[in-house]
């Protein structure tokens, strides 16, 4: 199979384009645009199915046959979509058990997209000649360059309840369990009499008169994942089976609210990760959500070049309030996921729509035309990532790592704990934000990735802990290195069952503690804290915690817990440092965490630079690429040398950095000094 980025010249740039909605005489200013942005790569076809076969058996392909030769003309490759992320309404008129449902046993019905349920073998049979068709008719055109697999899969239904998928949570329960006795134990179905005879008595965790079995409630969310995956290979092995030269990817959606598909499992079966990302409208550090985004994508492409599949020019549609990207922001955004792996920026989408759902959602070409700032904004990015053609191929090395697991994301959240108000994503981005503000670059890692490179691991609210994962974690330690954890971490094994004899069970050796009980504050709630000879506060969390064989550099000072350790650090044999964080606190004691811990592993920031200024390095064969971002109102003056491939200045020890731009700095490998480098 050829690599999806050798048949795009330098950097992809471009987006999602749907030439379906527009007239034909709009199709050739498109191919004029899109040369005087310097897009070199559309996605097309993707909602296209009721275009193509308005009627089962009737197919219109001239249209796309003419924009795919016309985009071929115009020098512009293609990511073809296999045409079935909406299935059409002759279909769900005929087949109207394909469709999706609700826990509650709400039909989910046509009208507007992803209608289907994913374990449908309806669905999967129409929706495989669709795309074998597709593979057919387009394979061995000379501008497709990438299979775009059906889209966002899992987006709008994350958990099918219909009758779709009773058997196949069946069969996905066979195979993993074996036997009923075995899923019995697992489930703890003793508890309220909820022991099964065989597994036809098994359905999926619908609406019951109370809180479902939580191990059933777990299992269903990771056969939903899976069956999305099984799905997303099947199409790919239709259009395979065509021509197995030609990449294949689907649009992932990693982000801090993206709950439903365990990415980390999906990333090897990809031939390139995609990802599509939004920035977060109300929050105002965005840049770090994203930054975050970016992190985990790369996380689950395993360290590999990714494209960034979708963002935004400006505004969505879909928040509460859409707010307006300032000027400068559209180019930073897409230099900040090029800075953390992406080898190409493309958006939703091409040119805004006049009508449906999305009309208010911006694009690359918006509603005002050509005098615009978004469009100036276009044509700017696309001359900046032309400039970075070099950079192409290169990849990130860190030293830390930090820990994310949907699992323990899925666990965490499920009901009647003894905090339900708690967000898995966000605790852990939290600790992210801290890493992001002391400048240390990490890797986002499954807690069964190879944690070799690494001599500093963080691992916040690890909810569940297999007890591999528990000693793969330890391990990090016992070796010498800093291993740092949290509340709420270690607390059930994969089945969701307590580790007994105190908390947190899979980890209470490797930190030299255990915890009595768990003390849950309400909202609003905190308590005075002395963190080494610092005041900060615990909030959300607290616990009984006692010390065996761990230190204590920060304790309660209030409360009945007074006295109570909050931060322990526990040294090995070995020389390594074991730490457990047992309350939430506020962003700067964090960050005096993470200072500690990166001077333990020994890990300096990328580069010293103002607070708020991004810095983040790409390793090439021959060159590493330093991106600068600056995230502030101010201009800022950094102690750094190189060529900018931006602006094709040289910066000599001193480079001034205007508020809100973006500098990339050529050196020869290994010039620059960086958390990086041993």
């Amino acid at each position: 199979m050829r690599a999806w980025n050798d048949e795009v010249d330098g950097l992809a740039y471009g987006g999602d384009y749907n030439p379906e909605q527009w007239p034909r005489e709009v199709w050739d200013e498109d191919i004029t645009l899109m040369q005087e942005a310097g897009v070199n790569l559309v996605s097309l076809g993707i909602f296209s199915w009721a275009s193509i076969e308005p009627r089962e058996g009737e197919f219109h392909w001239e249209w796309l046959d003419e924009i795919v030769d016309k985009l071929h003309a115009g020098g512009i490759g293609i990511c073809l979509a296999t045409a079935t992320a909406s299935p059409p309404p002759w279909l769900t008129r005929k087949h109207p058990e394909i469709l999706p449902q609700r826990e509650d046993g709400t039909v989910l019905n046509q009208g507007a997209r992803q209608s289907y349920a994913i374990s449908s073998p309806v669905y999967r049979r129409y929706a495989t000649v669709m795309a074998s068709r597709m593979a057919q008719r387009y394979a061995s055109h000379p501008a497709v360059r990438l299979w775009h697999i059906d889209n966002e899969i899992g987006c709008h239904v994350p958990q099918d309840y219909s009758d779709n998928a009773i058997p196949a949570f069946r069969a996905w329960l066979t195979q993993r369990y074996g036997t009923i006795e075995a899923l019995n134990e697992a489930w703890g179905a003793a508890f309220w009499s909820q022991r099964y005879g065989r597994f036809d008595d098994v359905l999926p965790p619908r609406s019951a008169p109370t809180y479902a079995n939580p191990t059933q409630q777990l299992d269903f969310m990771r056969f939903n994942s899976d069956a999305g995956l099984s799905y997303y290979s099947a199409l790919a092995a239709a259009v395979h089976a065509v021509d197995a030269s030609i990449p294949a990817t689907t649009n992932f959606m990693c982000s801090a609210g993206s709950k439903g598909v365990d990415y980390f499992a999906w990333g090897p079966h990809m031939s390139v990760v995609s990802n599509d990302h939004y920035t977060r409208a109300h929050d105002p550090e965005r840049h770090i959500e994203l930054a975050f985004s970016a992190d985990l994508t790369r996380g689950t492409a395993q360290g590999e070049p990714w494209l960034l599949m979708e963002h935004s020019s400006s505004a969505v549609n879909w928040q509460h309030v859409n707010r307006a990207k300032d000027p400068g922001e559209m180019v930073r955004n897409s230099l900040a996921h090029v800075a953390r792996g992406a080898d190409g920026a493309l958006f939703f989408q091409w040119r805004a729509s006049r009508a449906g759902a999305e009309k208010f959602h911006s694009a690359l070409v918006p509603h005002a035309g050509t005098d615009s700032l978004v469009w100036r904004s276009t044509v700017e990015l696309g001359r900046c990532l032309r400039a970075l053609a070099p950079v192409k191929g290169s990849r990130l090395v860190s030293r830390a790592a930090l820990v994310f697991d949907y699992s323990a994301w899925w666990g965490l959240e499920l009901d009647s704990h003894p905090n339900n108000t708690l967000s898995y994503p966000d605790l852990v981005l939290d600790w992210y934000k801290a890493l992001w503000y002391e400048g240390i670059a990490v890797d986002i890692v499954a807690p069964d990735a190879d944690l070799s490179g690494y001599s500093l691991v963080v691992a916040p609210n690890l909810y569940i802990t297999a007890p591999n994962a528990a000693a793969h974690l330890a391990g990090v330690a016992e070796r010498g290195g800093v291993l740092a954890t949290t509340w709420l971490s270690g607390i059930v094994d994969a089945d969701d069952h307590i580790i007994l004899g105190g908390y947190p069970g899979a980890f209470r050796d490797v930190l030299g503690i255990r915890v009595e009980e768990f003390h849950p504050l309400q909202a609003g709630e905190s308590h005075a804290v002395r963190l080494w000879d610092e005041p900060t506060t615990a909030s959300t969390w607290t616990e009984r915690l006692d010390l065996r064989g761990a230190q204590a550099h920060g304790v309660l000072e209030d409360g009945v817990l007074t006295g109570t350790p909050v931060v322990t650090e526990h040294t090995l044999e070995s020389g390594g440092h074991a730490w457990y964080v047992a309350a939430d606190l506020p962003v700067d004691a964090k960050r005096a965490l993470v200072r500690a811990w990166a001077d333990q592993a020994g890990i300096v920031p990328v580069v010293v630079a103002p607070e708020g200024v991004e810095a983040v390095v790409r390793h090439g064969e021959g060159a590493d690429f330093m991106f600068l971002l600056n995230h502030t109102a101010d201009s800022v003056t950094l102690e750094v040398t190189g060529t900018d491939l931006l602006s094709g200045h040289d910066a000599d020890g001193s480079l001034t950095l205007p508020a809100g731009a973006v500098a990339v700095l050529r050196t020869p490998a290994d010039a620059q000094p960086s958390d990086e480098r041993d």
